[in-house]
């Protein structure tokens, strides 16, 4: 049976749809928004894969180039690897809804949102985080939805619920927000240095514009929910824990405590593994491990609320020994080398012609970019070995978070008529590498010439 709900936002219908498509998935709903359509779809598995200890989670986003009437670039001719803004979007879709699957759940998940329409108005990124929660919600998944999302702006001082995206080109504010009805999840946004309480009003208007949403897809719920599964919870016996404090006793403070990252990292580990050895044949090693994990999280948690005492030895408004070079390349247009702490990030500038502008092969409005940043995380940054494959979707998500940080102060095409290519090479890793990189691609942008001309209001600041 076909159900479907619909519900005003911005002016604008918004419709869920379930029961016409995807019948085999455990939930599938179709989001319709203006002419944009979304269709997302919900798979698990029947059992957990044997030994697995963490949640495996999957979010796809497919971007179909029929749906804005384009034929895909190329020789091939067909969809392949997902696109910059597709892993974006796969992104966006999963930090929302991966914290309120239950805890204990291990069987696999697969979220895929398909683009069918795209009408270069209304985000289908925003419907997929919609479409996610309804077809987790009406699904027979263990999961404590729902939640809603919109887009916010703020055009000529006034917040905007769900601007289309040509008018996101005037706005000072693209905000995606993503909530349940009593609190915020996740917030993500470019913004022009907007006043605080401005920010503030855009939450508290968006929060208020996901309420109807939230409504919608509890209404689809009622007609069309499954029960949900049981999930067996994973308890550990308070006897294991108190042997395991009683064995430890001040020794996981003593090997916390080191300013040293690796050091600090090494043993630890020597520790967990000694008494994971020590209580394995009474006890399950999995359980040995996650009442040693709890252990470590309690007792960093405390001293930092309680004592102000970080594992590096910092106080709560301490910062790392912060230094900066450029020009450290000969041959390259800009360099910057930011090193905070143990954290060391190298960004390289370079510019070219108009004729090196990327050329965006996508469903969206945008058909080519003259800034672009990518961001490399070797596996020796943080002490590892292991194969190289391509740029994951952690550094295509890190470069486009210091690309966007950086977007607002960059010069206009007429003042600063070159393509800009900013790579940020992480060489060590000890905590936010993605702000590094902000801050090493504004030496190496400044040490390229790279500066505005134009006056910006009292509010900004320019190069």
């Amino acid at each position: 049976m076909v159900h479907r709900v619909s519900t005003e936002i911005a002016g604008r219908t918004l419709t869920l749809e379930t029961g016409r498509l995807a019948g085999l998935a455990n939930g599938a709903v179709l989001v319709q928004y203006g002419e944009t359509v979304v269709l997302t779809t919900v798979a698990t598995s029947l059992e957990p894969r044997e030994g697995i200890d963490f949640f495996p989670l999957q979010v796809e986003f497919e971007e179909k180039m029929y749906a804005a009437g384009k034929i895909p670039g190329g020789f091939i001719k067909r969809e392949s690897r997902p696109s910059e803004n597709a892993i974006l979007a796969a992104r966006l879709t999963d930090r929302p809804i991966r914290p309120l699957f239950n805890k204990d759940y291990r069987n696999d998940v697969q979220v895929i949102s398909t683009v069918l329409s795209a009408d270069q108005k209304n985000d289908p990124a925003t419907l997929s985080i919609i479409g996610a929660s309804a077809a987790l919600s009406i699904s027979d998944l263990p999961w404590n939805g729902p939640i809603g999302a919109v887009k916010l702006g703020v055009i000529q001082d006034e917040v905007v619920v769900n601007p289309t995206l040509p008018e996101l080109a005037y706005s000072d504010m693209d905000l995606t927000l993503a909530a349940t009805a009593d609190a915020i999840l996740m917030v993500e946004a470019g913004i022009k240095e907007l006043p605080e309480d401005k920010v503030l009003e855009a939450l508290e208007v968006g929060h208020k514009a996901i309420l109807p949403i939230i409504d919608l897809i509890n209404e689809l719920v009622a007609r069309a929910g499954k029960p949900k599964r049981e999930v067996p919870a994973r308890e550990v016996s308070p006897e294991l824990r108190q042997e395991v404090e009683q064995f430890l006793g001040n020794r996981l403070e003593a090997v916390l405590y080191n300013p040293d990252k690796a050091g600090r990292e090494d043993a630890t580990r020597e520790l967990r593994k000694e008494v994971v050895d020590h209580f394995a044949e009474r006890f399950d090693p999995k359980d040995v491990a996650q009442v040693f994990d709890k252990l470590e999280k309690e007792l960093v948690r405390r001293n930092i609320l309680e004592h102000g005492r970080r594992p590096d030895g910092r106080k709560n408004d301490e910062i790392r020994p912060i230094s900066i070079e450029v020009g450290v390349l000969p041959r390259t247009h800009g360099s910057g080398l930011f090193t905070r702490g143990q954290t060391q990030v190298l960004t390289v500038c370079t510019l070219g012609t108009t004729q090196d502008e990327q050329l965006l092969d996508s469903i969206g409005i945008e058909e080519s970019k003259r800034y672009i940043h990518h961001y490399n995380f070797p596996p020796y940054s943080v002490g590892e070995a292991r194969p190289l494959r391509g740029p994951s979707r952690r550094d295509i998500g890190h470069g486009a978070l210091a690309e966007r940080a950086l977007l607002a102060v960059i010069p206009e095409k007429d003042e600063f008529p070159y393509t800009i290519r900013l790579v940020s090479e992480v060489l060590s890793s000890n905590g936010s590498t993605s702000m590094a990189s902000t801050c090493g691609s504004t030496l190496a942008l400044m040490d390229a010439g790279c500066r505005s001309r134009r006056r910006l209001p009292a509010s900004r600041w320019a190069w």
